[in-house]
């Protein structure tokens, strides 16, 4: 691509108001460590949960979407549309509780929760875990995204690509986000979302213009689906009559979906779809106004996730099956077809604006990632172990040097990284079976600090055990442990890492010591969680009026998913031209909102349900 003044000018103006943000928020920020990572704890619901949105339309999304569509049809995004199950649970089962918890990270979780010395390991190890190797291997993916993206538009190799990245766009991103802090982030997330979701709707449309417009595109698809005997690619759901080959487009293995479905949204731990909630989904909470606010943000974050960016994305993936049908071919890559049609379709004049989104969407990502991870190592590391008595300037200029830090770290990944996917789902396998220990902490006074150590150790253990054995198996060094094709392997290790840490993790629960009463009580007084769970130690705590609100959070949840879902498939049924079929389901999404709306209202929005009132709670609220 030959960028022309106009690009280089809309690229610099970018970068000037982000930079520009930076400075403006930066006495804002530099007040306190709750300031800088936390904003004070003053944020509204749609601040907070635009800024989730944006940081999870990184660099890579459009291109990862793109290359599921056209792979596996617009059902290949049930990888990711299955986290809706988990982000809706953590609207209305956990936001209330993180926000009533009144913390600064949520790792600092482990020892409001747990006691004595393995719960300060837990916290320290997941500081370590989290905000460095995790953090840095999410760092290291959209970067080496972002290294694909400048290699093409700038016509220059990956290893000069990588240079710009990590010698430039990095520490910009670390620059500005060390002087704004989270006020700063919010901000500027806002800023980039708009003008993504501007550039990704404005390639699709361009995309779909190139083939003759909607019906020329379906109509081909029909024809190149009718040619090769493939699955339908706009199917919503895959065709399991259908074998899974490598030859048979848009299909999905059926064990696949099945993981997918019934264990990945609960059972794995996956930045932004955290069971139970946590990383900087929570920590936006934290920042909320009140239980409100807080709840408010994470639901918006779900509608807007995963209602209405997806299908820019989409349709952009099906343009590409028909402009470039020769990705198909052994070697190609799918994934780059994006950037093929941003490069041959999208006019001149607002090509430097479209590589300023794309900036915006890697900024956004870094910039959280930054913020999120140097609140690790300072608050739930530094401060806790190594520099307890210090002041607040201290703390704040320990965080900017861990930006820094965690900036240097990243460009290392990112160099070391063969590919977007490596990364992506390591992570994945990393954290599988995870997930139950994250549920049940807050809704069972039994679970411990080991069962949540153990957790996490045998899911480490387990998956680094298997992709070593595969690693073998592919050298022929040894029999493979599973046979299949690349998404069979994956679902059959990631049910087989599940099962043992979730038995793991109950064995080790039952076999150690719950823990001490005094922390229990501590905990069931601030947060108030439902009783049911937890009648040993409310017995303890009289005083507290009992919650009973679970069963009402658990259909609140259900409507809530309906709602996204209906929304989902109805606009896509809409943009596919069945009308009818669009309108019915969008109603039903208006319907679940309605309900749960009304739901909602009733309590106050973040109000706990109060429940029953023991009988030393209604004494106590008589004499008053």
């Amino acid at each position: 691509m030959n960028f022309t003044l106009l690009d280089w000018s809309a690229i610099i103006a970018y970068l000037g108001i982000t930079l520009l943000m930076g400075l403006y928020f930066r006495s804002r920020s530099g007040k306190s460590v709750d300031d800088y990572f936390v904003s004070g704890r003053s944020v509204s619901w749609w601040l907070a949960g635009t800024s989730m949105v944006a940081t999870t339309f990184a660099a890579d999304t459009p291109l990862l979407v793109t290359g599921l569509v056209y792979r596996q049809g617009i059902a290949g995004n049930w990888i990711w549309w299955s986290f809706l199950l988990s982000g809706m649970m953590t609207v209305f089962l956990f936001a209330r509780l993180w926000r009533r918890s009144g913390l600064l990270t949520d790792v600092q979780f482990a020892e409001l929760r747990y006691s004595g010395k393995p719960a300060a390991f837990l916290r320290g190890f997941r500081a370590i875990y989290l905000g460095l190797l995790m953090n840095c291997l999410i760092l290291g993916w959209v970067t080496k995204a972002m290294v694909s993206i400048v290699s093409v538009t700038l016509g220059m190799s990956e290893f000069h690509a990588l240079l710009v990245c990590v010698l430039f766009l990095v520490p910009f991103t670390g620059f500005y986000v060390a002087l704004g802090g989270l006020w700063g982030v919010l901000w500027t997330d806002v800023f980039q979302f708009i003008l993504k979701m501007l550039i990704v709707i404005a390639v699709a449309y361009y995309a779909v213009h190139a083939i003759g417009g909607m019906d020329v595109m379906l109509a081909k698809l029909s024809t190149a689906r009718a040619s090769t005997g493939a699955s339908n690619p706009i199917a919503l759901f895959p065709d399991f009559s259908q074998a899974f080959t490598a030859e048979n487009l848009w299909t999905l293995p059926i064990i696949t979906f099945v993981v997918f479905m019934a264990v990945q949204w609960w059972a794995f731990w996956y930045p932004g779809a955290e069971p139970g909630g946590g990383g900087y989904i929570a920590q936006r909470i934290f920042s909320a106004k009140d239980e409100k606010n807080g709840l408010l943000s994470v639901l918006w974050f779900n509608v807007a996730h995963y209602a209405v960016r997806p299908w820019p994305w989409i349709i952009t993936g099906l343009a590409v099956i028909v402009l470039h049908p020769e990705l198909r071919l052994p070697g190609q890559n799918p994934e780059s077809g994006y950037m093929l049609v941003l490069n041959q379709q999208l006019p001149h004049s607002l090509r430097g604006i479209a590589i300023a989104g794309f900036l915006a969407a890697f900024m956004s990502t870094v910039a959280t990632q930054l913020n999120w991870g140097a609140s690790y190592l300072v608050s739930d590391f530094y401060r806790r172990f190594i520099k307890q008595q210090a002041t607040e300037a201290h703390y704040v200029a320990i965080s900017r040097v861990a930006t820094v830090l965690l900036v240097i770290a990243s460009a290392i990944v990112a160099a070391l990284l063969t590919s977007i996917k490596s990364g992506w789902e390591f992570v994945l396998e990393l954290g599988a079976g995870t997930g139950i220990v994250y549920l049940l902490r807050w809704y069972w006074w039994r679970i411990n600090a080991w069962s949540e150590i153990a957790a996490m150790a045998t899911a480490m253990v387990v998956s680094l055990s298997l992709r070593v054995w595969q690693s073998l198996a592919s050298a022929g060094s040894v029999q493979p442990v599973f046979s299949g094709s690349g998404p069979v392997i994956f679902a059959k290790s990631a049910l087989t890492t599940t099962a043992i840490t979730v038995v793991v993790t109950l064995v080790v629960t039952m076999l150690t010591r719950a823990e001490n009463d005094d922390v229990l009580r501590s905990f069931y007084r601030k947060v108030r969680p439902d009783v049911r769970g937890w009648r040993p130690v409310a017995a303890m705590a009289p005083e507290v009026t009992q919650t009973r609100d679970l069963g009402r959070n658990l259909i609140a949840w259900i409507l809530g998913c309906g709602m996204v879902y209906f929304a989902l498939f109805g606009m896509g049924k809409l943009i596919f031209k069945e009308v009818s079929l669009g309108i019915g389901l969008l109603f039903g999404s208006v319907a679940c909102a309605v309900l749960l709306y009304l739901d909602q209202s009733s309590r106050g929005w973040g109000a706990e349900e109060e429940g029953e009132p023991t009988p030393v709670s209604a004494m106590m609220k008589g004499m008053h």
